[in-house]
């Protein structure tokens, strides 16, 4: 995302930005039916099958991205040379999400009194705060503390952690609700799990004209709403009898629908509220919001699903999941609702600063940087 940022004319990086989570979405849908195929003939090409992809897109990159100016690169190699990446920090966050996960999904096993459970919760908030202590002081550090005070893109990151959790849970409920209690074959359950995501780009390119018209707040908690009602419908439909019409395809529809709504409203709101000189670090923190979002999701969900032995136990349990994964969506929808008082506000300010400091807010306008 950085990469197309960086590349795309100011006018365009929007609609770039919806067009690239629309290709996600695609591919979303069509993952799991390709790979329900590969995993059908033989689980390893699950594996092997990135190998040609990969270097068809090396290949490609060769050709299609812009090179960036040699001579830039050149003034700019001694501080790339004194500047590295915090990797320590990187490990020290990295770890800490673990922890976390470790913890909520092992508390049924162990106990949430449990020493080990308490110890790996300690753990996390230890490192957490190692991690945002280093981070105030590294000249490159893994998240920048300035980004986080631009309001929007706060917001925007923190709804972006929400939704991803609701989203990671949904998707692995589907999974286990078709394979384990109705004994689907992975390729059944993927083309199972496909007309949601196939939604999302209809509705990605779709809700750009209404995201100007009111605002990305409105509308990516209007995709929070419609995927809370789609996991609340399969709280009162979901049969132990298969019947995917009528139990299930509705509520992928609405999810689908809520995630083309919300998830590339939440990117584009994050990524433009960062200087232009910044999209590649902003769009990585954003990416990266969503991803520790479905781990934290995967791991709430296998809390509350626990081990159920099957039959009306596993009906109940999953019926629970879909209760929590609802009000995840719906917390996340409250906070993208902040987004419209968050951009007024960095509106406001901004116009401040340049009604103070006319000559220092031209100074510190960013250039857009080469890809």
């Amino acid at each position: 995302l950085g990469l197309l940022l960086a590349a795309a004319p100011p006018d365009k990086r929007t609609g770039a930005i919806r067009g690239w989570t629309s290709v996600g979405g695609a591919a979303a849908a069509l993952g799991p039916v390709l790979g329900g195929a590969l995993v059908a003939a033989n689980w390893r090409w699950v594996f092997l099958v990135n190998v040609p992809i990969a270097a068809v897109a090396l290949l490609a990159s060769l050709r299609v991205l812009p090179r960036a100016d040699n001579s830039k690169k050149r003034a700019s190699a001694d501080t790339a040379d004194t500047v590295r990446p915090d990797t320590v920090g990187a490990a020290l966050f990295t770890i800490a999400i673990g922890a976390l996960a470790l913890a909520l999904v092992k508390s049924d096993e162990w106990g949430w009194t449990s020493a080990r459970v308490l110890g790996s919760i300690a753990v996390a908030a230890v490192l957490l705060a190692l991690f945002i202590r280093r981070s105030a002081r590294h000249p490159a550090p893994v998240i920048e503390p300035h980004l986080l005070r631009l309001p929007a893109f706060s917001t925007a990151t923190a709804a972006n952690v929400v939704f991803g959790a609701a989203f990671g849970a949904m998707l692995l409920m589907v999974t286990l609700w078709c394979q384990d209690v109705w004994g689907w074959s992975a390729l059944r359950t993927g083309l199972g799990v496909a007309p949601g995501p196939l939604l999302v780009p209809f509705f990605a390119v779709g809700a750009g004209p209404l995201a100007r018209r009111i605002g990305p707040g409105p509308v990516a908690a209007l995709g929070c709403a419609i995927y809370a009602a789609g996991c609340v419908f399969w709280r009162f439909n979901l049969s132990l009898v298969p019947d995917y019409p009528a139990h299930m395809l509705p509520g992928m529809l609405m999810t689908g629908t809520g995630v083309g709504l919300a998830l590339p409203t939440l990117v584009s709101a994050g990524v433009s509220a960062v200087p232009p000189h910044r999209f590649a670090t902003g769009s990585g923190v954003v990416t990266m919001a969503r991803q520790v979002g479905i781990v934290i999701g995967v791991a709430i969900l296998v809390t509350v699903l626990g081990h159920p032995s099957g039959g009306a136990a596993a009906l109940a349990a999953f019926q629970h999941a879909t209760v929590v994964i609802a009000a995840i969506a719906i917390t996340a929808g409250l906070a993208s609702l902040l987004l419209v008082r968050s951009t007024r506000g960095a509106r406001a300010s901004a116009a401040v600063t340049v009604a103070e400091n006319p000559v220092a807010a031209a100074a510190e306008e960013p250039v857009r940087s080469e890809p």
